[in-house]
């Protein structure tokens, strides 16, 4: 039971955060982007509550959602039932091999504990000539206006050392092309927060306290900035 009690604790945090973000404008747009291209049968790994499968299913696409929390899974499956959804790893997805077209993996690789094994199962999963698109924030890159530069350089290195590879973003290019990919490309979308809709991120950064309160005080004067480069990085899947 602690185990399940934890789970649950940090879905209730993490799903109206991953909501919130994902309803900002400019990351519809970049979600938007992530759809081209992945043809009629498409993976999306680490699908969270499950708003990419939705929104491809309803285009008649054949969308099926993977997540390694079952509690995601339900949470999915209820949201979006036009989906399709298996509580599964990314490094062993529950797919026959050549099974989809498109394969997408939105802020998933730098969780992981090996991301160059999800590679390899994505070019395992896609058919020849299939499309892969890696998505995602460097943990490093947060650029966050204060008077206290020193103080966010190290909230900002702290929250990003948390995590099994916070910098993996950076290397997604070379992931594809060392794991048969080619016609590899990468783009930067730059994600600006300057009112209230900064502030849970910025809590889940560094947490309460003095710094975050000048970063209400500065949203409420209209003061706020917050910047996060997104890499986004596809390629074909090569014969």
């Amino acid at each position: 039971m602690p185990t399940l009690s934890r789970t649950m604790t940090v879905m209730s945090t993490l799903l109206p955060l991953l909501d919130a973000f994902d309803d900002l404008p400019q990351v519809c747009d970049l979600r938007e982007h992530t759809y081209q291209g992945l043809g009629d049968t498409v993976v999306d790994v680490g699908c969270g509550g499950g708003r990419a499968v939705g929104e491809l299913a309803a285009r008649g696409i054949r969308a099926i959602g993977v997540d390694v929390s079952p509690t995601m899974i339900e949470i999915a499956a209820e949201r979006w039932p036009a989906g399709e959804f298996h509580v599964g790893d990314a490094t062993a997805l529950p797919l026959d091999d050549g099974s989809v077209i498109g394969y997408r993996a939105d802020k998933v690789l730098h969780a992981l504990a090996e991301p160059e094994a999800a590679v390899v199962e994505a070019r395992r999963v896609l058919a020849d000539n299939g499309r892969a698109v890696l998505v995602g924030q460097d943990w490093d890159t947060f650029i966050i206006d204060s008077d206290d530069p020193g103080l966010i350089r190290r909230l900002v290195h702290a929250r990003a050392d948390g995590m099994p590879h916070p910098r993996i973003a950076r290397r997604y290019r070379n992931l594809l092309l060392d794991n048969g990919f080619v016609d590899v490309t990468v783009e930067v979308h730059t994600i600006v927060w300057t009112g209230e809709t900064g502030l849970p991120l910025l809590a889940n950064i560094g947490g309460e306290g003095a710094w975050l309160d000048d970063q209400a005080a500065r949203a409420r004067d209209d003061r706020l900035f917050v910047a996060v480069p997104f890499f986004l990085a596809s390629g074909t899947r090569a014969g």
